[in-house]
Parts: C-alpha cells; structure tokens; sequence
C-alpha cells in the first residue's frame, strides 16, 4: 500500500480529533514515501469516518459509496476506511462494502514527529487524549473510542514545540473530555499542570483555546488560569447537555442541575468577560414538554454566548437506546427548532455590546471582498466570525485590533485600527 510513490487523497470526516488522526495518518504515509494529493489525483483513496450519530454515519456511507464509484471507474486504485465507522461496524462493513480494501478501527494516539497538516497554516488542533470515562447513556463514544486514554506528554510537549517553531496563531487543545486528562495515567486531573507546560513552551503562539470542559471537573485551579494567563482565550466550552434534573440523571450526567448553575455563577464572577458556550440535547427519551420549557428557560435566563443544539439519536449500544418514550422525530425538529430561534435573539443582543468597541481580531482569509477573522471568543468552524475592512493588507495568522461598527445575530463588522 505505502511502497513507491503511491498518490494518497484523504477525506477527513467529523470532528477536529479525526482531523488530528488523518494528520498523522497522512505524515507516516509521507514518510513511508507516498504523495499526499487531493482526491482527484490520487490512486489511494481514503475515509476517517464519524459513526458518532445517524448523520455522520450517513455521511461516512455516502463518501465510501462516492470512492466507491470511483474505483469501479478506474480513477482509484484502493479504498482505505480508517477510524470510528469501522470501529463500531468492522465485521458488518466487510461484508456490505467489498470495494474496500482495508477496513482500521483504532490508530496510535501519540503524535508522530513530522504530521501532514489539514488546517490553514495560521491554527492548529492539539490532541491530548482520546476516549471517555463519562459514560452518558445517549452516547457511543465509548465503544468506538475506548475509555479515557491520556497521550503520553513528552508526544504532546514534541508536537507544542513543532507548532510553536511554526509560529502558528492559534492553539487549539481538544480531546473528548480534555479535563480528566491524566486520570488514567497518575490517578489526579493534569490538566491545568500540563497547560502551564504549553504556556511555558509557547512564546510565538499567542492564543491557547479550550476545547470541551466537562462541567464535572472544572475546578478553581484551571478557572484561575484562564483568567490569569494572556494567551488563554477566555473561551469557556462546556456542554451540559439539558438542565431538568431526571433528563440529566437519565443521561447519566454530572453534575446535576444546582451545580451547574453554581458553575456557571462561578465563572460569570471569576472571569466576567469570558464567552461561555455550551450544547444542548433536544428529544431525549421521555422528555416532556415541561422537561423542555424549563430547558428554554435556563437557556434564555443565562444566555449563553455560544451554543449548539442536537436532535437527540437514538444509537444501538448505548443505554438509552433502549429507553421507553422515545419522542417523536417531528417533536424533536420543533424543539431543535425553539431552541435555536431563541439563542438567535440571544447572540443578537451579545453581539450588540460589542459596539463601538475595539476587539482583537485573528484572520483567516477573505470573503466577499473583504477580510475574515473571529475573536478570541469564536472557536474556528463553529462559531460567527468578524467582517473587516482595511486600508492595509492582511493575511491569514494576522492579530489586529478592530472597531466594531456593526453587529449581526451571530457575526460582526467593523474597520481595522491603525
């Protein structure tokens, strides 16, 4: 597969912790001597799959049937599907899937010397672990993934000292839980000791991000660093799914409803300029129309900065797959739609404070004319972004100060300063 000069096209599914494995799927292909190509020109064709929820399943079929024709063509020479598809379905997919040459579940965690970059080259993803030991009932990350497993810090100290040699502008550290790192290696949360390490080792990077803080484990320690440290974006990312009591108990989720908000006082008070985005979960089993008003009411009075909400999916091999009073998919597309409506309004008056005020803003590119960039409360991909106009060229990586003069529902406009 990997001797010669093998052209290898890769397409990279899902969420930003596969983004990192094709990384690395693609550097020791790289290093084995094959030729990283977009999909057109390879002869080696490559899927890292999400199996995480219906859709990404769907979309995973969908992109192998794709490579799928092309073989039967003659534009491919092999079909290789790597990550959680073949994780959850390895046995079932060979047998429905005979176009494809090699089915790999689960890849090394560690990162390799020299990966093969997917991101624009002013941020990167830094992944510090993998797999999960919450065990909530909707979700199946478990048994694709495993339970937790921390990367061995001198790999991810190695990779800190690549990308801050790189002079990259952004950081952005995820895992599926990235604060019960260390757990499973000395027993205690490290990861706040190994954000200090980062800290230390990263003078050209100017923005370190956060990226899913489970409510659970976040405690003082790593509050005070966020809010102490410059290059920390005071981006706080927990997702607590619901707030009714039984739904949350149900999920199997900690902590319950009073905690959560105590947290979320907490950091209203510790860090009050920080952007709080969270997720939420619509439809799950029995959730009744009270148990979502009360959802809506806990959204519209904290008011989230950010916030993405999910259809609940109902996925064999977790527990509430089999859970009595599942609701109606037309119930759950009304609630999803609810809840988006009203964070809508809400993102709209956010915005609106941050009129006439001159923000740090990291560009990514153009569009439409005009320059693109997000503040250091806008993860990349997920949330809005700043429209900016300037007199003076600027290129992706740039930090410059803008004044904002318009605000939009989720983006904003404004003019860079002198």
């Amino acid at each position: 597969m990997t001797r010669g000069k093998s052209k290898v096209g890769i397409l990279s599914l899902g969420c930003p912790r596969n983004l990192v494995d094709s990384e690395n799927i693609l550097g020791r292909l790289s290093l084995k001597g094959c030729r990283i190509v977009d999909m057109d020109k390879a002869d080696i064709g490559i899927v890292n799959t999400c199996a995480f929820i219906e859709e990404a399943k769907k979309e995973s079929i969908d992109a192998i049937l794709d490579l799928a024709e092309l073989k039967r063509e003659g534009k491919l020479k092999k079909i290789i599907v790597y990550g959680c598809l073949p994780s959850r379905y390895g046995g079932q997919l060979q047998k429905e899937l005979p176009e494809v040459d090699a089915f790999v579940g689960r890849i090394s965690l560690n990162h390799i010397r020299h990966p093969f970059s997917l991101t624009p080259g002013h941020y990167a993803y830094l992944k510090i672990c993998e797999g999960c030991i919450n065990n909530c009932s909707y979700c199946v990350i478990p048994k694709i993934k495993g339970g937790l497993a921390s990367l061995d810090e001198d790999s991810i100290l190695d990779r800190v000292k690549l990308l801050n040699k790189k002079r990259v502008s952004e950081l952005n550290i995820i895992g599926q839980d990235i604060t019960g790192y260390g757990l499973d290696l000395r027993g205690d949360l490290r990861l706040t000791a190994l954000l200090r390490k980062i800290i230390g080792k990263t003078p050209n990077i100017p923005w370190l991000r956060l990226l899913y803080l489970n409510p659970a484990r976040v405690n003082d320690e790593l509050l005070d660093l966020v809010k102490d440290e410059p290059k920390v974006c005071k981006y706080i990312d927990l997702p607590v799914q619901h707030i009714n009591r039984r739904i949350l108990k149900l999920m199997n989720r900690n902590p319950g409803k009073g905690k959560i908000l105590k947290l979320i006082d907490k950091i209203r008070k510790k860090i009050p300029d920080a952007a709080i985005r969270t997720s939420v979960i619509v439809g799950f089993p029995s959730e009744t129309e009270k148990d979502f008003k009360e959802l809506l009411g806990f959204i519209r009075d904290v008011k989230f900065e950010r916030l993405g909400a999910f259809i609940y999916s109902r996925e064999e091999g977790t527990r509430a797959f089999n859970f009595k009073s599942q609701v109606p998919e037309k119930v759950k597309r009304e609630r999803f739609d609810a809840v988006m409506t009203l964070q809508q309004e809400i993102s709209r008056d956010v915005n609106k404070k941050f009129l006439g005020k001159a923000l740090e803003v990291l560009i990514d590119g153009t569009k439409g004319g005009v320059y693109t960039g997000r503040t250091q409360y806008d993860a990349p991909e997920v949330d809005g972004m700043v429209y900016v106009d300037s007199s003076r060229s600027l290129k992706p990586g740039d930090l410059v100060k803008v004044e904002i003069k318009a605000t939009l529902e989720y983006d904003l406009t404004g003019k860079a300063l002198r």
